[in-house]
């Protein structure tokens, strides 16, 4: 379905669609309210302010249509949660012992994006939140939601036009050669107000290059590159990680270095 074939839905039609991205009545009311959206952009905003208003019930109901890490109950959850159902079985064992756990604890599912995350990264966030009190699993709950309804919302309503790339490559101008096993992270945003949402992580290969970074979702404005440096470039025992952040346009493909001396870094748009 096209974003302008949305606009045009008769209400109930619309609120149904919607009702596949959030089951809280509260979220699908709010963004049907904003119709029609001119774009991609426009519809992660009024998204993200739903989400951000969610409290009490309605973020109940919002997290209730949530199946637990582990065990999907309907195809796109299935599909988002791939990572884990692929995993080893003893991994897999655990995810599910923290999530029981977590549920026991703050009363709801624990809520987490995980497409484009391992198993291992959904395993590690479940042991780091564990130890959160409920009000900072509330307001977490909220942010992992805005993330995958952005994602829904990309899926729902495809954006025709084509997505923009980003690749890198590091060189640690100390030694004069290529940086390699330099992880990754890309995180993407579609204006200069909406939070970041990760999309995926690499590292660099034998050439100092990360050449497999997933492309940014539709409506993206931003894109943000994190280096961890540390430990696996000499030159960066000064500059620990490194973040980079620009502007990309769709269609196009953006090639971003990094040069890494002992006490200074620069970067540019290569080709």
């Amino acid at each position: 379905m096209t974003l302008s074939r949305f606009n045009a839905l008769p209400a109930p039609e619309a609120r149904s669609a919607l009702g596949e991205v959030c089951s809280s009545g509260a979220w699908v009311t709010a963004v049907l309210a904003g119709r029609p959206y001119e774009n991609t952009a426009a519809l992660h905003a009024a998204s993200d302010a739903a989400t951000a208003a969610l409290e009490g019930p309605d973020l109940d109901d919002a997290l209730a249509g949530h199946p637990p890490i582990g065990r999907p109950g309907d195809a796109t959850s299935a599909r988002e949660q791939s990572a884990v159902a692929e995993a080893p079985g003893e991994l897999r064992a655990r995810v599910r012992e923290l999530t029981l756990a977590y549920q026991e604890k703050f009363g709801h599912v624990f809520l987490i994006r995980a497409t484009g995350r391992s198993a291992a990264d959904i395993l590690a966030a479940l042991e780091e939140r564990l130890g959160n009190s409920p009000a900072t699993e509330r307001a977490r709950s909220r942010t992992e939601l805005a993330a995958i309804h952005r994602i829904r919302l990309d899926r729902l309503f495809p954006d025709p036009s084509p997505p923009a790339t980003v690749s890198t490559h590091v060189l640690d101008t100390s030694a004069g050669r290529p940086a390699a096993a330099v992880p990754v992270t890309l995180s993407a945003r579609s204006g200069e107000k909406a939070p970041w949402t990760v999309v995926g992580s690499s590292e660099t290969d034998a050439d100092g290059r990360c050449r497999d970074l997933p492309a940014p979702p539709p409506g993206t404005t931003e894109v943000r590159l994190e280096f961890a440096t540390a430990g696996h470039v000499p030159a960066a025992s000064f500059f620990p990680e490194v973040g980079l952040v620009f502007r990309v346009t769709p269609g196009e493909h953006h090639h971003v270095p990094l040069l890494l001396s002992p006490y200074g870094y620069s970067a540019y748009r290569g080709s």
